[in-house]
């Protein structure tokens, strides 16, 4: 009777110690800024161009989908141990395709994996696997870590080729503003050993053979970007690690153009009517002819930097990456 009573208190105390000590360290949620949103760009722009509607998640009857897949779980993170998810458009018939991963914008401080769906269903069904991908935000963890997200994602993509159909030969990455710009990175840095990061699957390469970048800046130190008035609270401020003067080598680092060289691969853009998300464009695409490298440029002619994200320019959009990814996934 003492041994059962013993063994109830000391259990008693260990339910009680281990309560105290997570009450004392409970676990931190993930801050989340939710101010980039459909809706809310919708209102922006409609009253300028009133033809539009916000793109539909609706999965097309020749498209599987997987959502919220576990590409890679980061251990031991301020916030526990933090899973990062991705949602998967695959063409039903079976078989191997070229995939593109899509990296969605919000300044790197907000915005999600949502807003890239209805572009990715539509490329589905034109014959791409089409991964829509979440990354680290600003207030979680500043640059480089989304980097090191979305390569591991990428890698992850070629572990897992097989299952989704994925031909691991012919993988492309695009991205809508800040999503672009992070596009532009990840791609121009293939082989970049200093950008891999440790988010999983380190046997597989994160090479991509393409880059699709729509309105993402590709140098932060082009008088178009680096002439802009800034708050110490700017996005690309917080994202960065502070402001040029304070922190000029992040600023370089992520400025995608110092990354290209004669081995570098072709890239789309896909261009709104505002220069300044188009910093260091004309420079890198000089550097790109003279290496003989493919570039492309379609312009929507638009006052709307987030046109991916409506009807009719979604369409558009699409047409313009689909015949990009033909002509150089061949």
């Amino acid at each position: 009777m003492n041994i059962q009573l013993h063994k109830i208190s000391t259990l008693t105390f260990s339910t009680l110690l281990c309560f105290h000590l997570n009450s004392q360290n409970p676990k931190k949620e993930i801050p989340r800024d939710s101010s980039y949103n459909i809706m809310g760009q919708f209102k922006k722009y409609v009253k300028y161009y009133p033809e539009i509607t916000p793109g539909k998640d609706s999965v097309p009857e020749n498209v599987v989908a997987y959502r919220d897949v576990v590409y890679t779980m980061l251990k031991d993170t301020p916030y526990g141990d933090r899973d990062l998810h991705i949602d998967i458009f695959s063409p039903k018939k079976s078989g191997q395709y070229p995939a593109l991963i899509m990296v969605h914008g919000g300044a790197w401080l907000t915005g999600d994996k949502s807003m890239q769906v209805p572009m990715a269903q539509q490329l589905a069904t034109r014959g791409y696997v089409t991964i829509c991908v979440e990354y680290q935000l600003t207030l979680e963890a500043k640059y480089p870590a989304a980097v090191y997200n979305i390569k591991s994602a990428i890698r992850w993509m070629r572990a897992n080729a097989q299952k989704y159909n994925i031909d691991p030969n012919k993988i492309a990455i695009s991205g809508s503003s800040a999503g672009g710009q992070l596009a532009m990175l990840v791609g121009l840095t293939n082989g970049v050993e200093n950008k891999e990061g440790n988010h999983g699957n380190p046997d597989f390469s994160s090479d991509v053979n393409a880059i699709i970048d729509l309105d993402g800046v590709i140098n932060f130190m082009a008088p178009k970007s680096l002439n802009l008035t800034r708050r110490p609270n700017s996005p690309d401020v917080k994202w960065l690690g502070g402001t040029f003067e304070e922190n000029p080598k992040n600023w370089k680092d992520a400025s995608s153009i110092y990354w290209a060289n004669e081995n570098s691969v072709p890239i789309l853009f896909i261009n709104s009517n505002y220069p300044r998300f188009h910093a260091g464009q004309d420079e890198l695409i000089a550097m790109m002819t003279d290496w003989g490298i493919y570039t492309e440029v379609k312009k929507m002619g638009l006052n709307a930097h987030s046109f991916w994200l409506f009807e009719p320019w979604i369409e558009t959009t699409v047409s313009y990456m689909d015949a990009f990814l033909k002509k150089v996934l061949k």
